[in-house]
């Protein structure tokens, strides 16, 4: 695992078409942490969730000249992920997670983000400041034992 911190930034303009972009820039650093190909394809997934609700659900139909920053950073233990956006964001305290069994005997589409994030990563904070600065901050660490247990 890395020796030292490392800090990598992407700002990209709010637009679905750039999914792939955000996919590979977090995929990339994520290789260079030195994830293996699982965890990286949890990291890369959660990553797309969560910029796609920025783009759908934060900026709705004001996406013109928005945008989306994306930190990853690297150290000894773990690899953290900064979503950051200025749009419409959400009040954490009436998030609900979906019981899944209903979720597929109803044979719904959609509205599952929030929970794949939670599932994929082992950390996952929301800090919203709708209009300002909303951000979520996903974390996976190297080490999955007691001997590495989340902040």
């Amino acid at each position: 695992m890395p020796k030292k911190s490392s800090k990598y930034m992407l700002k990209i303009p709010s637009q679905t078409d750039n999914l792939e972009i955000i996919r590979e820039f977090v995929g990339k650093v994520a290789l260079k942490a030195g994830l293996n190909e699982d965890d990286r394809n949890k990291v890369e997934l959660a990553v797309d969730e969560a910029c796609a609700n920025v783009i759908k659900h934060a900026y709705g139909d004001d996406r013109k000249n928005k945008s989306i920053n994306i930190a990853v950073q690297i150290d000894y233990q773990k690899l953290t992920i900064l979503v950051t956006d200025k749009g419409k964001g959400f009040d954490k305290s009436k998030l609900k997670l979906p019981d899944m069994r209903e979720y597929l005997a109803e044979m719904r589409v959609g509205g599952l983000g929030i929970y794949l994030m939670k599932t994929l990563m082992d950390k996952v904070d929301f800090d919203m400041k709708p209009g300002v600065r909303n951000q979520v901050k996903m974390v996976k660490y190297f080490i999955q034992d007691d001997a590495a247990s989340p902040e």
